[in-house]
């Protein structure tokens, strides 16, 4: 019968939610607890989602049947940029249109409205939390935690305000942090332009000829002969024609272009850097929507400014040579647009200051894998900047702060009255007695989500503490979400938050990232409907953790026909345990004994691998072994004592059947939860004590004391090559595997496996066995003999 994984999913999905079965169990002394990553709410899961959730899953679900009582809630990261962007998309809006309090009041509808079908993706691929216990960024809860973070690390003096050239993204007219650039790939011309100086011309070439108009000096390396003579003069800046001071400045690179450089405000961090070293007046030119203020090029964007400016200059032959070029720039994150530098007020949380404790909180934490740390510790040590934490956008938690316009006096929120609105809570100054302003930035999304320790733990009614036990995320937002969260923990607690942080890789498509501007995004849910959630839990078990994974069909057709594999094994040995009630015999036969000391020998193996988030190679030795070891060897031997056997020989073939399969079942349960719970549900049930197959006990591991390592393996090893020789002849032979023989095995063979005799002559068909060279000697009329 075809496998309908659809129904059986659905079945199970209701079952799960009905009983209760992932619900956190709060008396448990012993808890594991999970730090769960809050998704971006943008409508669907995306394949990276069911990769890297199904990755942690396992684990989870391992630690369940493992060691109890897990602490797994869920939430949706729904504060801040993306959602904005998401709601401006779907309502085809922009939000600097609106006023603040209608759009936040979209955001939120929209929210309500979308996040239930958005978090049923995660439950139809069977992650395994705790829905019940949920949370969003933008919740009233965490909008105090958030606040809260901000009132106290301000009073501790780790938070200032300041107006400085912050990256800018002109595109979500808003600041960004460091964490969120991105570099991009960029077509460019390179054009050497004529300066003038004393009456000569000097070349300096540049790809952005729109920053022509923020010059504010030149650069020359002291050391460049070509320049010397014109340290400390002026050079006239081309179509603009006002004078900018020529300055010898060791930064300036003699091969790279001319030898000479413009600083312009604000081009790089470099130019802000020199601006403020020598003391220099800026000369802003871009608003904050990227259009230019320039007279001659007023209202123009960056791009179309450039392209003006570039026929300028040849109309009057100011560019001595042009060559096409592709470069690196850096790029926002959120929307692929080029940053730009422009000074405005914004709130800052001190980092620079504290590199070296950072890092030294990294190493307390657990890395899996170790390698990842690597990665943290160097994003670390090239920060250089503090963490902008503003953002001059609508929908965010807001900062909890008013500033007198009077005195300039900066009035915190009371902690009682959190969370609050300043923009619709009134607060006088304390000074003057004159109202204040609210401020109306909000918090940037990380300057939340870098609190999930914290928002967790308060929905536990203080069974979670920190650290908690876990952490799980994937290895391009280390530099955020992983950073932020060690950085917000160490200024509140000086503690670490978390034990142990698990970090998954990416899924890619034929080598590159996927993504929607190049057309290779695959749908999950797609998956889902065409080859089971289980499928692609298999698919996502096949990459080690950390490691990126290419997308392959086939790699999901494996996956199914696992599934069906174990289905029709489970349904072959139960034909066979009819009346099986759970006996033990009286003594294991041999071949069951070592069969099960070989069973448990892999669950030691497959724990390990679990317990150290080595999922995949927990997924390759127990697909081995099932599909190797149990259906095509041991289910072969064993047949006929359970079709034919009396006695104690047939309920020890029946017992082993019954514990090796619900062994396997359990162990790959964590991987493929739907499958196992069918079997488990329609099979094992009626004779065991637990409600569903994942909140029972994980097997517990033994070797048998009568045999050593050593011996089984010899022993087990010697029936596997004789059966395999059989098989071996009998193909050769063109003949089908229930051919009878005569067997002839050397004489070490009859020694060693003297006690199985019965057992190899069911399995190859033997109707005798005899001492000498190998020989199978087929029956029936012929006399072919087969060395």
């Amino acid at each position: 019968m075809e496998y309908n994984f659809k129904e059986v999913e659905a079945k199970w999905l209701k079952f799960w939610k009905k009983e209760e079965i992932y619900k956190f169990d709060s008396k448990s002394k012993k808890i594991f607890s999970v730090d769960t990553p809050p998704p971006y709410v943008s409508g669907k899961m995306h394949i990276g989602h069911a990769f890297s959730y199904s990755q942690q899953d396992f684990v989870i679900r391992f630690r369940r049947m493992f060691e109890g009582s897990i602490f797994y809630p869920f939430g949706t990261d729904d504060n801040g940029l993306p959602t904005e962007r998401f709601v401006e998309k779907i309502n085809n809006i922009q939000s600097k249109s609106m006023s603040r309090a209608k759009f936040i009041e979209l955001c939120l509808k929209t929210l309500k409205e979308m996040t239930p079908s958005f978090v049923k993706d995660w439950k139809d691929l069977g992650i395994s939390a705790d829905y019940d216990i949920y949370y969003s960024t933008i919740d009233k809860n965490s909008q105090k935690i958030s606040q809260k973070s901000f009132v106290d690390l301000y009073k501790q003096g780790d938070i200032y305000l300041k107006e400085f050239p912050t990256l800018w993204c002109t595109e979500c007219q808003t600041t960004i942090a460091q964490a969120e650039l991105e570099d991009k790939e960029f077509p460019s011309l390179f054009s050497e332009i004529k300066f003038k100086c004393g009456g000569k011309d000097f070349l300096i070439a540049t790809t952005r000829p729109e920053l022509i108009g923020a010059c504010v000096a030149i650069f020359v390396n002291p050391e460049d002969k070509r320049y010397k003579q014109i340290i400390g003069k002026n050079a006239v800046v081309p179509i603009f024609n006002y004078e900018v001071p020529i300055i010898g400045d060791e930064s300036a690179e003699m091969e790279k272009g001319t030898g000479a450089m413009m600083v312009c405000s604000y081009g790089d961090k470099y130019d802000v850097e020199s601006i403020n070293r020598y003391q220099l007046s800026p000369r802003i030119i871009f608003n904050k929507d990227g259009t230019l203020i320039l007279d001659l090029y007023k209202g123009m964007k960056i791009k179309e400014a450039r392209k003006k400016i570039l026929e300028d200059l040849n109309a009057q032959n100011l560019i001595k040579d042009q060559k096409q070029i592709s470069h690196v720039v850096n790029v926002h994150d959120k929307c692929g647009t080029e940053i730009e530098f422009l000074p405005t007020e914004q709130w800052f949380i001190k980092i620079l200051d504290k590199k070296k404790e950072l890092v030294d909180q990294g190493k307390k934490i657990n890395w899996h894998p170790e390698y990842m740390f690597k990665r943290y510790e160097n994003w670390v040590n090239g920060l250089e900047w503090d963490w902008n934490i503003s953002r001059n956008r609508h929908f965010g938690v807001p900062i909890p702060v008013w500033r007198c316009e009077n005195c300039n006096e900066i009035i915190l929120a009371d902690e009682k009255d959190l969370p609050v609105d300043p923009l619709q809570d009134k607060k006088k100054c304390p000074k003057c007695k004159k109202e204040a302003k609210g401020e109306e930035k909000v918090l940037d999304t990380w300057a939340t989500s870098s609190l999930t320790p914290q928002i967790i733990s308060s929905l536990s009614k203080e069974k979670v503490n920190i650290p908690v036990s876990l952490r799980p995320q994937a290895h391009d937002i280390i530099r955020t979400w992983a950073f932020y969260t060690i950085v917000k923990s160490y200024l509140h607690f000086k503690e670490i938050p978390w034990k142990d942080i698990m970090v998954s890789g990416f899924v890619t498509m034929k080598g590159e990232k996927m993504s929607k501007s190049k057309g290779n995004v695959i749908d999950p849910s797609q998956i889902i409907l065409q080859y089971g959630a289980d499928a692609l839990r298999f698919w996502a078990a096949s990459s080690k953790l950390g490691e990126d994974l290419d997308y392959q069909e086939k790699e999901l057709v494996s996956g199914k026909r696992f599934i069906t594999k174990l289905l029709n094994a489970s349904n072959f040995v139960f034909m066979n345990l009819k009346g099986y009630k759970k006996e033990k015999p009286k003594q294991l036969q041999a071949v069951d004994k070592i069969f099960l000391d070989k069973l448990f020998e892999m669950v030691n193996g497959a724990t390990k691998a679990f317990s150290e988030y080595e999922y995949s190679k927990a997924k390759s030795d127990i697909e081995g072994f099932f599909w190797k070891m149990f259906c095509d060897n041991y289910l072969e031997i064993v047949k006929r004592r359970v079709y034919q056997g009396k006695g104690d020989e047939k309920i020890s073939a029946q017992y082993t059947l019954y514990v090796s399969l619900l062994t396997i079942l359990k162990i790959i349960s964590p991987i493929t939860p739907f499958i196992t719970e069918e079997i488990y549900q329609t099979h094992f049930k009626k004779l065991e004590k637990d409600k569903s197959i994942h909140i029972s006990k994980w097997p517990e591991v033994f070797v048998d004391e009568l045999h050593s390592a050593k011996y089984e393996n010899v022993f087990w090893n010697g029936i596997i090559e004789v059966i395999s020789k059989v098989r071996q002849e009998k193909t050769l032979a063109k003949k089908p595997m229930n051919a009878e023989i005569i067997l002839t095995l050397p004489e070490q063979y009859n020694k060693v496996l003297s006690y199985v005799m019965d057992d190899i002559k069911a399995v190859t068909n033997a109707k005798d066995i005899k001492t000498g060279e190998f020989n199978v000697e087929f029956i029936q009329n012929e006399n072919t003999n087969k060395k």
